[in-house]
């Protein structure tokens, strides 16, 4: 009975690396991707704001963050959100990220529940 129970053991924590090895690279993907769209759709004067998307990603014993930013970070709240200008106006907000955030959101949900239930 003893072998029963440590090869359940052993499956469980087999299947349980191959969800989490799935889902490290889904993320990774859904983040290129999300650096693919904001490059495509972020305002563009000069070029260096658009082409200074990047990701980081850090690995920890079983967690992974894939963190989008931008280069040129001061710009991206003043492009995102109104504020004001030295002639007493304000700016128009060109929202960019928001939208993609979203989108990388949900296309990250939906592809770990397939991954869940496709067991990896």
């Amino acid at each position: 009975m003893a072998d029963s129970i440590l090869d359940v053991k052993d499956i469980l924590n087999e299947y349980s690396e191959d969800i989490t090895a799935a889902i490290a690279q889904e993320a990774q993907v859904v983040a290129r991707e999300g650096v693919a769209e904001l490059k495509n759709t972020s305002p563009k004067r000069t070029g260096k704001y658009r082409k200074g998307w990047r990701v980081k990603t850090s690995k920890g014993r079983g967690t992974i963050d894939c963190t989008i930013y931008n280069t040129e970070y001061r710009l991206t709240h003043l492009l995102e959100k109104p504020h004001a200008l030295r002639n007493g106006g304000t700016s128009k907000p060109q929202v960019h990220i928001a939208p993609v955030e979203q989108k990388c959101v949900s296309t990250f949900e939906k592809n770990v529940e397939n991954i869940i239930k496709n067991g990896g």
